[in-house]
C-alpha cells in the first residue's frame, strides 16, 4: 500500500485493493502499522474531506488536524491517486 505522507505517528496512505469497480479517490489513516480497518476519509472534487469513519478512533483534535493537512495536500494526493489507480471518481 502506497504510503502519502506521515503526520507524526499517522501515516496517510492508499490500500491497493480498493475494488472493483474501483471506488472514489479517499486516503486511510492509521497510527502505527497501516490496516484495512483504518479510518477513511473522501476527498471531494474541490479537495475537501468528509470523514468516512474513524474506525482507528483518531481523538476529534488529532483526527480535525490531519482533515485539514489533507485537505491542503489534496492535489498531491488526487495526482498520486491517478497515478497509481490510472482512474479518478469522486464521492462528490
Amino acid at each position: 500500500m502506497p504510503q502519502i505522507f506521515k503526520i507524526g505517528s499517522y501515516t496517510v496512505y492508499f490500500w491497493m485493493n480498493e475494488g472493483s469497480p474501483l471506488e472514489p479517490i479517499h486516503v486511510h489513516v492509521a497510527k502505527g502499522i497501516p490496516s484495512q480497518n483504518a479510518t477513511k476519509i473522501w476527498i471531494t472534487k474541490h479537495g475537501k474531506c468528509l470523514l468516512c469513519n474513524n474506525n482507528s478512533k483518531i481523538p476529534k483534535k488529532t483526527l480535525n488536524t490531519i482533515i485539514k493537512i489533507i485537505e491542503a495536500q489534496s492535489n498531491h494526493i488526487i495526482s498520486f491517486w491517478s497515478s497509481t489507480f490510472n482512474e479518478i471518481r469522486y464521492y462528490c
